[in-house]
């Protein structure tokens, strides 16, 4: 078995247990090749041979791990029986790294059955360049075969797609920055020779995705494009529950199945236009989601501290003196060591957007970095705390904030009042009372949507603050926050409304309106000075100034 050597631009191999879960899962005696492996709708998709297939689809239907296996069939072959290089882009790095392991596995089995030989998992700099003649590098992972041919999985979108050669992978095509860029690009490497595979669940009707999918049934490419749309209630006809009851150990049944159907549909609560666009295949009207998730997750760099007070129904039968004794311990453990750590240099502002009862109250301080990049030190989320005592915690951190420059608040319903109550005391110059609207949002969405786009945020990595941002949409042509809710992933009987992306949209406007706090340093009084009459004899008089 002739085995590739590492190449000398190879910085690492990767270890299996390095991959993402999903991959690592796959049972050591799954045999791709086997009857009943895959499922129909996978075999459907593989049998599509045309140079431009896509696949809007459900979330969890196998797609892609489909695809891998065709990829490993692929570059495993020689030239003269149709093989190439394949090229798999994804929108997160974590994908890239999902698909490359199955590739891997698939290829052990493949090496075994042929005597082929296949390299390991190897990380290597992929060059990029742009079309004006500037160069990157990108983290990518291959599989190389002693057909001389590779599976390469890039963990960013490259700007010279059109470079490359071979059969080209474009996962979640939807969710890319700029998805029309990246159809086009792509289409340039049918000149030579070169096969597309677009697979995506849907990102809104308006996203440049759908309408290549309506040109592709609209025979607008011609015969040698095809598209297959492959919805979740496929996958479970074809067998995706006794699948997935493989890969945990469990027996299948018809009560667990329904159970298990049932639970993966009402997980989508009221937000049904979600459910049907991500099980069904169905893009919402006039909605997609203006954050991909590439650009949020570049921007959580660390993990940093999420103050979340959360009140049970029983807080409100204690006394006033309880719930204060209380609020001032939970400042006292929690809050103060995080203001403690900020940095006396820095200006800092903030946002918050109120609620009461159903959503989470949310406040998101930022300090300006040297290089202007906006810093969120840490969060604080709140559940069913009385508005009270919000205020309290509130004030608590603003009137410690280093070099305070304002905060953008919610002053929508209720939350006016602790709005205008913080206006009385820091200063309407400081407290900017923002009456949430369509044109507002219209106006100031935007900005921080650029703002992740050129990496100018910083946040705490965590994934229900991660989950707000995607609530941010654009609406009939307008960004804002979804109306919908969405479950929180720290306690899923409870239910988020994009709090933590309010509070960002509102942190971001405060640190471009900055103030800053006058002081005012007297002359000292008559009695304060020490001074001999001497001194001072003929040339002052106790009225007036001096």
């Amino acid at each position: 078995m002739n085995t590739p050597k590492p190449r000398q631009d190879t910085v690492r191999v990767i270890e299996w247990d390095e991959l993402p879960e999903r991959a690592r899962n796959i049972p050591n005696n799954l045999n791709p090749f086997e009857e009943g492996v895959l499922m129909k709708h996978q075999i459907e998709w593989l049998k599509i041979r045309t140079d431009i297939k896509v696949c809007p689809k459900g979330r969890r239907t196998g797609i892609t791990f489909a695809e891998s296996f065709d990829a490993v069939l692929t570059a495993a072959a020689s030239k003269e029986a149709g093989g190439m290089s394949v090229y798999y882009i994804g929108d997160t790095k974590e994908k890239g790294l999902e698909f490359i392991g199955y590739c891997a596995k698939f290829s052990r089995v493949i090496a075994e059955a042929q005597g082929q030989g296949i390299s390991q998992i190897e990380e290597f700099l992929f060059e990029d360049q742009n079309d004006k003649g500037e160069t990157r590098q990108i983290t990518a992972y291959r599989v190389r075969y002693s057909s001389g041919f590779q599976i390469v999985a890039l963990s960013s979108r490259p700007e010279n797609i059109r470079g490359l050669q071979g059969k080209v992978i474009i996962d979640e095509a939807a969710f890319h920055p700029n998805v029309q860029g990246v159809i086009e690009a792509a289409t340039a490497l049918l000149i030579w020779g070169g096969r597309i595979a677009i697979i995506s669940s849907h990102n809104g009707k308006n996203n440049a995705f759908n309408q290549f999918v309506k040109d592709i049934e609209a025979g607008v490419f011609g015969d040698d494009a095809k598209s297959l749309v492959v919805t979740f209630d496929d996958a479970v006809a074809n067998g995706l529950y006794e699948r997935v009851c493989f890969m945990q150990g469990k027996e299948p049944t018809i009560e667990g199945k329904q159970k298990w159907y049932t639970k993966i549909r009402k997980a989508y609560g009221s937000r049904k236009a979600a459910m049907r666009e991500e099980l069904d295949a169905i893009p919402r009207d006039g909605s997609s989601v203006c954050l991909p998730t590439l650009w949020v997750e570049r921007a959580m760099t660390e993990v940093r501290t999420v103050l979340r007070l959360q009140l049970g129904d029983d807080f409100t039968e204690l006394t006033p003196d309880e719930r204060d004794a209380f609020i001032d311990d939970w400042i006292q453990r929690y809050l103060e060591p995080e203001l403690q750590k900020l940095d006396k240099t820095k200006q800092h502002c903030a946002g918050q957007d109120y609620a009461r009862h159903r959503d989470f109250s949310f406040i998101l301080p930022f300090y300006i970095a040297q290089d202007l990049r906006r810093i969120a030190p840490f969060v604080i989320e709140m559940h069913k705390v009385p508005s009270r005592l919000q205020q309290k915690i509130l004030w608590y951190m603003l009137d410690r904030l280093p070099r305070f420059g304002g905060i953008a608040m919610d002053a929508t319903g209720n939350g006016e009042t602790i709005a205008e109550n913080t206006a009385e005391k820091y200063g309407a110059h400081m407290v900017h009372q923002i009456k949430l609207s369509r044109a507002w949002y219209g106006l100031w969405t935007p900005k921080l949507v650029t703002a992740f786009e050129e990496d100018m945020v910083d946040l705490p990595i965590d994934a229900d603050l991660k989950n707000d941002c995607s609530a941010i949409e654009e609406v009939d042509g307008i960004y804002m926050v979804s109306k919908a809710r969405a479950k929180d992933i720290k306690d899923p009987e409870l239910y988020r409304h994009g709090d933590g992306a309010v509070a960002m949209i509102l942190a971001w406007f405060a640190s471009l309106h900055l103030s800053n706090a006058i002081e005012f340093i007297p002359l000292p009084s008559w009695e304060d000075v020490e001074l001999n009459p001497d001194d001072f004899d003929g040339w002052i008089d106790t009225a007036g100034c001096w």
